[in-house]
């Protein structure tokens, strides 16, 4: 795991108490597209359970990821496909 996947990890894990994260590096896959750096890094997909996502519709869910990987989405990662869901939700 690189370092800006560890931070992505750490953040959520802090911030939400996930029962579910999956990050899955995806960067190799968009080799040659803008914003892709050459260390990789660069674009993820994502899916993160967490209680914290009860009540939200999808549009607040990613904003609320969004916030909390403000700082990795203004620098190294240039996309990121998030699946927010709350436990029991399939």
């Amino acid at each position: 795991m690189g370092v800006v996947a560890a931070a992505i990890q750490d953040k959520l894990s802090r911030a939400l108490s996930p029962t579910h994260l999956v990050l899955v590096d995806d960067s190799a896959r968009h080799s040659g597209h803008a914003g892709a750096g050459d260390a990789g890094e660069s674009h993820f997909n994502l899916l993160v359970e967490s209680a914290a996502f009860a009540g939200l519709g999808a549009v607040a869910r990613q904003r609320l990821v969004m916030r909390i990987l403000a700082q990795e989405l203004a620098g190294p990662v240039h996309s990121i496909s998030i699946k927010a869901r709350a436990p029991g939700e399939g």
